[in-house]
């Protein structure tokens, strides 16, 4: 992720925008969206939407009603109200296209309830924010170790700020219930400040602290990904997926989300596909499904005395067969139907310029050379001799 002028400096901060990867133009956000509407005008007589979306932390994003009509645009930086003071964001929406975000995440842009924004925020609110900012990794390790001295079974995985500093939410993830109150009280001596505690799962963790998946992209849930689907191991049996929990398995320790991207496609393909337990009955015996493949159209059977050697069928092949079984009829063999399949593959790629082998130098060497030099030494000997 990141802009075009976005390269990373000796302090590991991004050089050109002086931003921090928040300059909002669609590639430095989180789940950022495109705004495919702002070259549109509106029509005539026709007011601008009254809401826009903030983007907090991280993934944080909320919808804000702007009452004081101020102009704004992608990347401002904005104070909205909060429960108590007020907090600082970035703009990431404008226009029409908040009203859509706001029905997909079924918010009401009618309630009265919307927070608010404030204002624009100023050079003093900025500089506040970013010292609170700085204070986060620090408190984050100091809550660790007062959350491993009283032995409590939980992973404090990120802090957030307000952005008037009065008070930051701790998320942290666990298996079971946390009696945190002794946890708070120490905290909020140690801190000054009022503490907020928010059980997140390890999805949402690893959407908020991002990283690079097996793929070597970055992870789907903290680039683009809204909503999480339940994945099953049934999506990986349907791909014909090996069962491997450590290759099936992301950063957060759940199931690869990517499972479900191709899952309508296989289960489309699979409609008319024979079902992985079908018997043929030949008379040379009975034949059991081993393998079948989607793309190519092709099930591997085998006989039940010969396991191990399998014979490679088209779809239409099976199907037919099938169909004579339901009629009490057997065929003969499937060694009938695999010659069938065997053509002569044309040869794609002739090495007509006499090109070398990349493996030539794996090759051992001949011994050609005490050949030649013996051959030479007998040539030069007098004959008399």
């Amino acid at each position: 992720m990141g802009c075009s002028s976005c390269s990373t400096a000796k302090d590991g901060q991004p050089r050109g925008c002086k931003n921090n990867g928040t300059c909002g133009t669609d590639g430095c956000n989180k789940l950022t969206v495109f705004d495919w509407l702002s070259n549109m005008s509106l029509p005539n007589g026709a007011k601008p939407f009254d809401c826009v979306e903030v983007r907090f932390k991280n993934s944080r994003k909320e919808f804000f009603r702007n009452t004081e009509n101020l102009t704004l645009s992608i990347g401002d930086v904005v104070a909205t109200q909060a429960q108590s003071g007020h907090d600082v964001g970035m703009v990431t929406l404008t226009g029409e296209l908040v009203k859509v975000q706001m029905k997909k995440k079924k918010e009401d842009h009618h309630s009265p309830d919307l927070p608010k924004i404030y204002r624009r925020a100023s050079q003093k609110d900025i500089d506040k924010w970013q010292k609170c900012r700085g204070r986060e990794e620090e408190i984050k390790k100091r809550s660790r170790e007062i959350a491993i001295i009283l032995g409590l079974q939980m992973k404090i995985s990120d802090v957030e700020f307000q952005g008037d500093g009065s008070k930051a939410t701790f998320y942290y993830t666990a298996e079971e219930r946390v009696d945190f109150r002794q946890l708070i009280k120490d905290m909020a001596k140690a801190f000054g400040i009022r503490i907020e505690m928010r059980q997140i799962g390890y999805r949402q963790e690893a959407q908020r602290l991002g990283g690079i998946g097996s793929c070597g992209r970055e992870l789907c849930c903290s680039t683009w990904l809204t909503d999480f689907r339940s994945v099953s191991t049934s999506s990986a049996r349907y791909q014909q997926l090996s069962l491997n929990p450590q290759k099936l398995a992301g950063q957060c320790g759940k199931l690869k989300c990517c499972l479900n991207y191709e899952l309508d496609m296989y289960l489309e393909a699979l409609t008319d596909f024979p079902s992985s337990d079908t018997k043929l009955q030949t008379e040379k015996g009975l034949a059991f499904c081993q393998k079948a493949d989607i793309f190519k159209s092709t099930l591997w059977f085998s006989y039940r005395n010969e396991p191990s050697n399998w014979h490679a069928l088209s779809k239409d092949q099976v199907l037919e067969i099938i169909q004579k079984n339901k009629k009490k009829e057997k065929v003969a063999s499937l060694e009938e139907y695999v010659a069938d399949n065997s053509v002569q593959e044309e040869m794609a790629f002739e090495n007509v310029v006499g090109q070398d082998s990349l493996t030539r130098f794996d090759r051992p060497k001949r011994r050609k050379n005490r050949n030649r030099k013996s051959r030479k030494n007998q040539k030069r000997r007098p004959k008399n001799a």
